[in-house]
């Protein structure tokens, strides 16, 4: 076992150098651009590891080219900070929000953000209705069967939602058909909001829509849900609207310009 975990650590060193080379030449530009022989010098690095380091950062977008010669931060660091700024205020600057649409539709209503191929829920406030949904804070479920999960792929590529229909179309109601999904969520997209008609529980329907951060991104999503009982397709409907509204002042408190 010993000798095992020895090998595994040998294997893991040169990809942890390799990183940490990485984050010092990000370091090494956080102030302004330099050049390869600058970065080299300040890092203690090689010219040629430099070189080569920084060009994986940029195909990855973590530096740019200021010039042909001098390299500066890049756009998906940008990215990644707005994302880690929602993610941290993102349930504080929601929860308000979301008390009022609970309050205001008497429904359980439902904060979440995308986790791969599933939902994450953030937050869930239960309602007023005596209804039971069976969602938690903490808990998981399939994108492709959740109101919230169609809210989150809205901006995603034809042929990310293809993959996303191959992978899960068990989940969805017997005869939905590929070109029936794809038609459903250019639907969606086009009207910025996204349904659960039952897919997830069959007496359970629900309202969604996207949040957004300051470039404009889908972070999150809400929903609105409740039973049959309660959520006739002219409610829905009625509830779209409201729904996008409160979407909207979330995405507006997290930087997002108004839409």
């Amino acid at each position: 076992m010993a000798a095992e975990a020895g090998e595994d650590e040998k294997e893991r060193a040169p990809r942890s150098q390799t990183l940490v080379r990485g984050l010092e030449i990000i370091d090494a530009v956080a102030d302004r651009a330099r050049s390869i022989a600058e970065i080299a010098a300040m890092t203690g690095l090689t010219y040629s590891t430099v070189h080569r380091i920084v060009s994986v950062l940029l195909e990855r977008r973590y530096l740019k080219a200021e010039n042909p010669r001098e390299f500066c931060l890049g756009p998906r660091l940008i990215e990644l900070g707005f994302a880690a700024y929602s993610q941290t205020d993102l349930v504080r600057v929601a929860r308000p929000w979301l008390e009022n649409l609970s309050r205001e539709t008497r429904d359980t209503v439902h904060l979440a953000q995308l986790d791969g191929w599933e939902v994450a829920y953030l937050d869930k406030l239960r309602g007023a209705r005596p209804v039971e949904i069976s969602s938690r804070i903490g808990g998981r479920k399939p994108v492709v069967s959740t109101g919230v999960g169609k809210a989150l792929m809205l901006d995603e590529t034809e042929a990310t939602l293809s993959r996303l229909y191959q992978r899960d179309h068990h989940l969805l109601p017997g005869g939905t058909t590929e070109a029936d999904w794809l038609k459903l969520m250019e639907a969606y997209r086009t009207g910025g909001y996204s349904y659960d008609l039952g897919e997830d529980e069959p007496s359970i329907r629900c309202v969604a829509a996207p949040i957004r951060d300051a470039t404009g991104r889908i972070i999150a999503a809400i929903s609105v849900s409740s039973t049959l009982e309660y959520m006739s397709p002219d409610r829905m409907r009625d509830l779209v609207p409201e729904v996008q509204r409160v979407a909207q002042a979330i995405s507006t408190d997290l930087g997002a310009r108004p839409r």
